[in-house]
């Protein structure tokens, strides 16, 4: 898959263009369903699959306190595309100058001027344009009067509502990672640089690697998780603890923590993945080290547990 920054960067491979709108924030079974149908209808074409996504999103642009934390990186993002068979990605920067467009203007510099497409695939709940006043029925007909096709999509339901990145959000900050999970159709990830800590895990026997996570990215709750770390394309059993750490500090900084099996070695200034597989428990303050100690031990054995036969493939979602 190629993937391009710019749509100046863009050329025209002289095929049909079947192209996919959206964010495609955590690329969830709706986006996934959306993907599909832009490359299968590429493929009946012998044409070209392009998803065209503004990075940075648009409402960090507009109204950046309002903007909801992303739950994957651009990188992990074109990853899970390429994973569906899409051709070509373009992240196109967002400016205020494009948000001042009219829908038509949308249209007529981008879908026609830029990749003279044939189809286009939309959620029931895409807008474009200015103040998001185009709506997937208005793009139909500007698509009859400019001759394009445009498919909606519906839908993706789980449990009675539609899937949606506020939704997993939502699970996510419930603990909820099995809800998640099915919405999502992988585990869900959290993703960073490994920097340096307290030291403090390595003391009382379980060392840990603190990730790095920046603010711009979603987190669970607070708590401990059975997961699988990866590093160096190895993957491991771990256990993670997300929060403030109260047996220690009476307010401190929210921190993830990795305890990794069967590892060792110096892992700072790396990059680490974690798919989170199952919450275990709240975080709470212990009374004392060694209760803490004995916590943690319990944790580790749940957390082998429950990854003990898991597909480690998997890490890679879908």
């Amino acid at each position: 898959m190629n993937v391009i920054r710019g749509i100046e960067n863009y050329r025209s491979k002289a095929r049909p263009v079947c192209l996919a709108l959206g964010n495609f924030d955590g690329v969830h079974k709706g986006h996934q369903l959306l993907i599909r149908t832009a490359v299968e209808k590429a493929v009946a074409q012998g044409g070209e699959s392009v998803a065209f996504v503004f990075d940075p999103h648009p409402i960090q642009v507009l109204a950046p306190d309002k903007a909801p934390r992303l739950l994957v990186t651009p990188q992990r993002k074109a990853g899970l595309l390429e994973k569906m068979g899409l051709d070509t990605l373009i992240y196109a920067p967002f400016t205020r100058e494009i948000a001042i467009w009219p829908p038509l203007d949308f249209v007529q510099r981008i879908l026609i001027d830029k990749f003279r497409v044939s189809d286009v695939c939309v959620g029931f709940n895409y807008t474009f344009g200015h103040r998001g006043l185009g709506t997937p029925e208005i793009l139909q007909q500007y698509g009859e009067q400019l001759g394009f096709k445009v498919e909606i999509l519906a839908p993706v339901v789980f449990n009675g509502e539609p899937i949606s990145s506020s939704s997993i959000r939502k699970a996510m900050e419930d603990g909820d990672i099995d809800t998640a999970y099915q919405m999502l159709g992988y585990y869900p990830l959290v993703e960073g640089i490994v920097v340096e800590g307290e030291h403090r895990g390595a003391t009382i026997g379980f060392p840990t690697a603190n990730l790095g996570v920046k603010p711009a990215y979603h987190l669970p709750a607070k708590g401990v998780y059975a997961a699988l770390a990866e590093v160096n394309n190895k993957v491991y059993q771990c256990v993670v603890n997300i929060g403030t750490k109260p047996t220690f500090h009476p307010q401190y900084p929210l921190a993830v923590e990795a305890h990794i099996m069967d590892f060792n070695g110096n892992l700072y200034g790396q990059s680490m993945r974690l798919s989170l597989r199952a919450k275990i428990r709240d975080e709470q303050k212990f009374a004392s080290v060694d209760e803490l100690i004995a916590q943690i031990a319990r944790d580790r054995d749940r957390s082998v547990d429950i990854t003990r036969f898991v597909n480690r493939d998997s890490l890679n979602g879908l």
